[in-house]
């Protein structure tokens, strides 16, 4: 990627304790990371993060997705130097941050740099791309400070 960066701005429709700062953060250092780097659009990308409720999520699963269920993370592709929307369910995020043993706001970056990744078109239907989106996301936290229960990935 050429120098700009990646922006990132970060919405708050409910209630999150965690400031956007901290998502910016992430995301950006996730970009620092160059197989990243390499697919995000010349000059200056863009990603929006939505942090939401379930209800929200559940109704864009359904309508976008065709899934009538609450999920963590929806990645929207965007176009141009926009890299795409991520909508994350924050009580989804601080439910699995206690099924997983590690604070909330892991969790949230956990659930960025996923959306991201997937944004950038990685996925995880197979275990090779499993283990690739893995380790994007390992290495991406590290950068971050970020560190992850064992077990969760």
């Amino acid at each position: 990627m050429a120098a700009g960066g990646l922006e990132v701005d970060v919405v708050k429709a409910v209630r999150v304790p965690v400031p956007a700062s901290f998502v910016r953060t992430v995301l950006v250092r996730a970009a620092s990371i160059p197989e990243v780097a390499a697919r995000l659009p010349e000059g200056t990308a863009t990603v929006a993060v939505r942090l939401t409720g379930d209800r929200e999520l559940r109704r864009l699963n359904r309508d976008y997705a065709g899934e009538d269920s609450v999920t963590d993370v929806l990645s929207f592709a965007g176009i141009g130097a926009h890299v795409g929307d991520l909508a994350i369910s924050w009580p989804t995020a601080v439910r699995q941050s206690r099924a997983f043993a590690h604070e909330p706001h892991t969790e949230l970056a956990l659930l960025a740099v996923h959306g991201l990744l997937h944004l950038l078109g990685w996925d995880h239907a197979t275990t090779s791309e499993r283990r690739e989106m893995n380790r994007l996301t390992r290495a991406a936290l590290k950068l971050a400070g970020v560190r992850i229960a064992a077990g969760r990935l």
